[in-house]
């Protein structure tokens, strides 16, 4: 009899190795990150010497769109730069606007994480094609 239980017990558990399945120790899930501030669908930025608007167009671009510091942003614009990218930098919500015009980069940056709590939100910074930088301004937002 106890020949026969011990039989059985061991061809339970032969039985119960033979079909388990193996499971990872790791449990593995996604984590989307998301930056700390929102991206603005329109800002208006004012510099020194230039006031520049920036609008999310319905396919996903950016519109870039500047006039002297003293003008009205109800007049034409001086310059217009269509499919603009947002690009993010970093893990800290930081990012900015890139725009190609004529061999010339602009680049509009968010500054969200810096080293010093004095500075301003946004920054203007101009390249020419020869990744030379020949203009670099702070601004502050007049609207978002």
């Amino acid at each position: 009899m106890i020949k026969k239980t011990l039989t059985a017990i061991f061809c339970i558990s032969q039985f119960t190795f033979a079909f388990a399945t193996e499971r990872p120790s790791v449990i593995t899930t996604t984590v989307e990150i998301q930056p700390f501030q929102q991206v603005p669908k329109t800002v208006i930025i004012k510099t020194k010497k230039f006031k520049i608007r920036i609008d999310k167009q319905p396919n996903g671009k950016y519109l870039y769109q500047s006039w002297a510091a003293n003008a009205k942003i109800t007049s034409k614009p001086s310059m217009i730069i269509s499919d603009g990218e947002l690009v993010p930098d970093g893990s800290g919500g930081n990012y900015y606007f890139r725009f190609l015009n004529n061999g010339f980069t602009y680049e509009v940056w968010r500054n969200y994480l810096t080293d010093s709590a004095s500075k301003v939100p946004y920054t203007l910074s101009v390249k020419d094609e020869n990744d030379k930088q020949i203009v670099n301004q702070d601004g502050f937002v007049v609207k978002q």
